[in-house]
């Protein structure tokens, strides 16, 4: 498993790159926007700009995780990101995250990145398993991770208190021969019955 190479990956609506320093000041405004606020909570307080700066101009040199901004193919603009972590070797597994900002929403975007990242995490890194967690009131990821082929293993009921109200999280995973069997589109292959 080598998470030091970096790739780029190229789709229809996106391409998946890796991160400069560049890029913190848009990704500032991302993790800012309300509906990422909603979803994935306070950044901590000490998220300055110059801490923004070094930490996403240190994502290309992380060998133990693959941190890959998500742009828009047509313009190049930074919509998003997407990330493999918490590598288990002994599992062959990781988790997964990623947050589009407002402008990347709606248009097909996250599902394709996250097609892209997951193919290239089974088929280039040779993972069996990718985990991830969302909270259950993140309706359009939780649509997203099921389009591509996440597969719910579980509700952690009322993990935490959001806007004075208890919310659950949802445990999701793919296995590596899920992946082999519908390469990201589930519907095509419990369309055709195969």
């Amino acid at each position: 498993m080598n998470f030091s190479v970096k790739p780029v990956l190229t789709g229809e609506k996106c391409v998946l790159r890796p991160f400069t320093e560049a890029d913190a000041d848009v990704m500032r405004e991302i993790i800012h926007d309300p509906e990422v606020l909603r979803f994935t909570g306070e950044p901590p307080g000490d998220l300055t700009p110059e801490r923004l700066r070094s930490w996403y101009g240190t994502r290309a040199g992380q060998p133990d995780r693959l941190d890959l901004a998500v742009t828009d193919r047509g313009t190049g603009e930074l919509l998003g990101e997407v990330v493999l972590y918490e590598w288990d070797p002994a599992a062959r597994g990781c988790t997964f995250r990623t947050l589009i900002g407002p402008r990347g929403r709606g248009r097909g975007v996250g599902t394709e990145a996250v097609r892209l990242v997951v193919g290239y995490g089974f088929e280039e890194l040779g993972l069996h398993r990718i985990q991830l967690e969302a909270y259950r009131h993140n309706h359009r990821a939780v649509r997203v991770y099921r389009k591509a082929g996440f597969v719910v293993e579980g509700v952690r009921r009322e993990i935490e208190r959001r806007d004075g109200e208890w919310v659950d999280e949802v445990v999701m995973a793919i296995l590596d021969r899920e992946w082999a069997a519908h390469r990201g589109h589930p519907e095509a292959v419990s369309s055709t019955g195969r």
